[in-house]
């Protein structure tokens, strides 16, 4: 079911791989347009409260949209240390979540968050 629903795009602070940097780039977006630097990680860069690629019609790059948001309303709760549906998603108890999606975004926190 598709709600249009746009929420989580409200003052996103979604993390980025390089990958997701490089799909973004490849569609001939600049890396200082869409991306915010935090200590050593990178994130998707808001305007006016709204991520950079929210149009009037919902996502500008959907097709190639970062991983994190993918997956979302799936979300890596650090406290409980697993995954688990993001309880700012109005939707979330309407989603159905494969274990294959669960373990690729322990894999993602694993790739973003890793000690360097």
């Amino acid at each position: 079911m598709i709600h249009n629903c746009v929420k989580c795009c409200i003052e996103t602070s979604m993390p980025l791989s390089r990958i997701d940097i490089e799909r973004i780039s490849r569609q001939g977006y600049r890396f200082k347009d869409f991306v915010v630097k935090r200590k050593r990680e990178r994130h998707l860069k808001n305007r006016n409260g709204r991520c950079v690629f929210l149009g009037e019609n919902g996502c500008k790059i959907y097709s190639f949209r970062p991983e994190g948001c993918r997956l979302y309303p799936l979300v890596y709760n650090e406290k409980l240390r697993k995954v688990v549906v993001h309880d700012l998603c109005p939707y979330g108890h309407e989603f159905k979540f494969s274990r294959d999606d669960k373990e690729n975004l322990n894999a993602l926190f694993g790739k973003l968050y890793k000690k360097k």
